[in-house]
């Protein structure tokens, strides 16, 4: 019985995750490269597909290597975590949920937004 409740909280959370990822906008305040891809400062729309994020600015769209990972507390703001160069974007922890966003995979040389 505990394993099926604790089964049917994790698919929630994923669920309302998945409701809110097409929503999920993001501000990014200086220019930063995800996976080798350069995305300037400015606002975005991410979305999680098939193990990669869907990075959005207007027309303009990015698909990088990605996993959703659930921390026992709620971030209280969405909070972009960098590597320790400043620029590399690793990780977005989303605000009012228990989920981040983990930029993974081989880095490219691809140009980005």
């Amino acid at each position: 019985m505990k394993k099926t409740l604790l089964l049917g909280f994790v698919a929630l959370g994923a669920t309302a995750f998945a409701a809110t990822a097409s929503s999920l906008k993001v501000n990014i305040f200086q220019d930063s490269t995800v996976e080798g891809k350069t995305l300037k400062a400015g606002d975005y729309r991410i979305s999680l597909d098939n193990g990669n994020a869907v990075i959005k600015q207007g027309k303009q769209s990015i698909e990088v290597p990605a996993r959703e990972e659930t921390e026992a507390n709620k971030f209280v703001r969405t909070a972009l975590i960098y590597q320790a160069d400043g620029k590399n974007l690793k990780e977005i922890d989303v605000e009012g949920t228990h989920t981040k966003i983990i930029f993974e995979g081989a880095a490219s040389t691809q140009p980005g937004l």
